[in-house]
């Protein structure tokens, strides 16, 4: 059941915090707003209503023009915006009477809609509102909340919706026939509610529900008592729901192999559909929990799997059918994902012709390899480009198989046509969203990076994440990866070992392919020096050295390779050697030899891995502030050569301190470099005696 997390206390003390700041003129406005804003929080952070940015809410107020004459003011939910951290901005503001004239119009196309609605905005520099702005308006209620929960989103999906809703709600809610968002479906709704004064919700034909009411505490609850009542009416039907807990941070061998190969196959067909040999692969994001599993499990899996999609909403990020890859076809290996791939995207092409043909064409295909993989034995896979993305994908596609699990048991699974589906992820407006973003250059590239939460590791990461990669970090300390990580917005991963530890390597990839799928690049960067004049140095210590600063970046570089092979699509290995393979200093042996040792691995590396696609490149680094060279250590240097710090520190050629992120950012110019091979950049400031030529 949904918890109905209204809080009296808490919604007076966001008024008292919020209220007074957010007035649009009139004297009742500011509480108003900042009750809808606590309740657009409380269902945004809810996934059991909203998911990733969907359902929209309103309000309605009373504001001043530029003349100060009082009108009535709409505010809903603008494009993008998220519910469960809007603020007031998020909320653009409209002239409400012009918006209710637009209702006795016989056609509204889209794009005329889209710019009625900005030529009502109160702020020119305002998001585009909801494209069910419309529909807010239409309705007369003061407070609108409208959510896709899974619950509803079964009842929506019913062959015959009506009854059940008749049978649960009686006239308190009224079904509204599928239409796609905008003029026709705002009509149609307020004509329904006009015709049923007495309805405290509508329910949304394969799209979503509407509450509605005077108070925001009054929508809201409307909205979690609707709900629950069809969850109650369900899990009669259905029975209890399978745990959905039991996500697992281990890896199956089964998806440690799939998933990679998957990777691949999709990345190829990408890149074939797109003409760009380079382009990234998607990544990956696995949902294996005990729920999941019990569906994939099912005798009407096959039939499930070309059924479609809960609601159309998803369709311009999910597809409207998943690919299926049974045990049988897994078995067969990357031939045989190779060809079910090909068949999902023939089937999509098909489908796109037929449909762009029964319109009058004019249509440009998507790119038609699959959004979502059912894997028996493995999970459900989103499969996006780049983390966020496949994890949004993820959740849909989990919240859709228990959209199909209930209305199977409650009558049948009864979604859209294709041809309606087809007009949904073919909409002008949503393509002209898609068609507006801009991808980031390293969007897709996932990037392992060893030591990531130290001085280089971690500017290096936060220089990849910057353009886009998605990262994961390997390092010693659970401590300092839980500093770090949340630094990059939630979407990253880690993993704390000893990289000198047996099998550690092959962890550190079981865990990334978990994540995210595979990997493209790894910065091997972790390392550590010893000191001590070489004819006094105990052997322990430097076969210590030589564990961490060589025999780690073979053997990390080993595995990632292997799960290179695995993808079939290249890859970058990237070290971290330093100034002294190439120009020892006096009581760094331990340090300088086993450094030399893996800039000739690296070498070796790229004249090996070069035909496969596999590039492999460093960075001689020299004086930063990281490991060895920390605060202490810097003044007692600067102090014992009568010199202060920041002499000691920029004594290079260019008299300028090196700092990590110029490492960082030495790294990420050369994994831009498509073209550079077996290449070592120095960035340390201009050091003469450790110039490679």
């Amino acid at each position: 059941m949904v918890r109905n997390r209204w809080d009296e206390s808490e919604a007076k003390e966001f008024l008292r915090a919020t209220g007074n700041g957010a007035d649009d003129g009139g004297p009742d406005v500011a509480p108003d707003l900042a009750a809808r804003l606590y309740c657009a929080h409380l269902i945004g952070q809810d996934p059991d209503l909203v998911q990733h940015g969907g359902g929209n809410v309103s309000v309605k107020l009373r504001g001043r023009d530029l003349m100060g004459r009082e009108i009535e003011v709409l505010r809903v939910k603008g494009s993008g915006r998220n519910l469960g951290e809007i603020t007031a901005e998020g909320l653009p503001a409209l002239r409400l009477a012009p918006l209710q004239e637009l209702r006795g119009l016989d056609h509204l196309d889209d794009f005329d809609m889209i710019n009625a609605l900005r030529a009502n905005l109160l702020d020119y520099s305002a998001p585009n509102p909801s494209v069910e702005t419309l529909l807010h308006a239409f309705l007369p209620h003061r407070f609108i909340d409208h959510t896709h929960a899974t619950a509803m989103l079964a009842l929506a999906n019913l062959p015959d919706p009506q009854a059940a809703v008749a049978e649960i709600f009686g006239p308190s809610v009224v079904c509204v026939p599928f239409l796609k968002s905008g003029f026709d479906l705002a009509r149609a709704a307020a004509d329904i509610y006009d015709a049923h004064p007495e309805a405290e919700g509508l329910l949304l034909i394969n799209h979503g529900h509407f509450a509605f009411g005077d108070s925001a505490r009054q929508s809201y609850d409307r909205l979690i008592a609707q709900t629950n009542a069809v969850e109650a009416w369900l899990a009669k039907k259905a029975g209890p729901a399978p745990r959905t807990d039991g996500e697992s941070t281990q890896i199956s061998p089964a998806a440690r192999e799939v998933l990679p190969l998957l990777r691949g196959v999709i990345g190829d067909a990408n890149a074939a559909f797109s003409g760009d040999r380079d382009a990234p692969m998607p990544v990956l994001s696995l949902r294996n929990g005990e729920n999941v599993q019990a569906f994939l499990q099912r005798d009407d899996l096959a039939e499930l799997a070309v059924a479609g999609s809960a609601t159309p909403d998803h369709v311009i990020r999910t597809k409207n059918l998943p690919l299926l890859l049974d045990v049988a076809t897994l078995a067969g290996g990357r031939a045989a994902i190779e060809a079910r791939v090909a068949e999902y995207i023939d089937a999509y092409a098909a489908n796109f012709e037929a449909q762009n043909a029964a319109l009058g064409g004019g249509y440009t295909m998507l790119p038609p390899s699959p959004n979502v993989a059912w894997i028996e034995g493995v999970g459900i896979v989103g499969i996006g480009a780049d983390a966020r993305a496949a994890a949004a994908i993820s959740d849909l596609a989990a919240q859709n198989i228990e959209v199909m699990r209930l209305a199977s048991a409650a009558g049948g699974f009864a979604p859209l046509a294709p041809a309606q589906v087809f007009e949904m992820e073919y909409w002008a407006l949503e393509q002209a969203k898609v068609a507006a973003a801009t991808r980031p250059p390293m969007q897709g590239r996932v990037v392992m990076v060893t030591g990531g939460a130290g001085a280089i590791g971690l500017a290096t990461a936060r220089e990849f994440a910057a353009l886009g990669a998605d990262i994961f970090l390997i390092d010693l300390s659970q401590q300092a990866l839980d500093a770090a990580l949340p630094t990059f917005g939630g979407f990253a991963g880690g993993l704390a070992l000893d990289i000198t530890a047996p099998g550690a390597a092959g962890a550190a990839m079981d865990a990334c392919v978990r994540r995210f799928g595979g990997l493209d690049i790894l910065v091997s960067n972790a390392g550590a020096a010893w000191t001590g004049e070489m004819t006094a140095l105990p052997d322990e210590t430097l076969r210590k050295s030589f564990e961490l600063n060589f025999f780690a970046h073979q053997t990390f570089a080993k595995a990632a390779a292997l799960l290179f092979a695995q993808q079939g699509r290249g890859g970058q290995l990237l070290f971290n050697v330093s100034k002294q393979a190439v120009n020892p200093g006096k009581g760094f042996g331990a340090y300088g030899l086993p450094k030399a040792a893996t800039f000739f691995l690296l070498r070796q590396l790229a004249l090996e891995l070069g035909p496969a696609g596999v590039r492999v490149n460093g960075i001689n680094a020299d004086r930063i502030r990281s490991g060895l060279l920390d605060e202490a250590f810097v003044a007692e240097r600067a102090k014992a050569r009568g010199i202060s710090e920041e002499t000691y520190m920029a004594g290079n050629l260019l008299r300028r301190e090196v700092e990590a992120r110029h490492v960082g950012q030495a790294f990420l110019a050369l994994a831009q470099s498509e073209r550079t091979t077996a290449h070592v950049m120095t960035v340390d400031g201009g050091n003469i005696e450790a110039a490679l030529r």
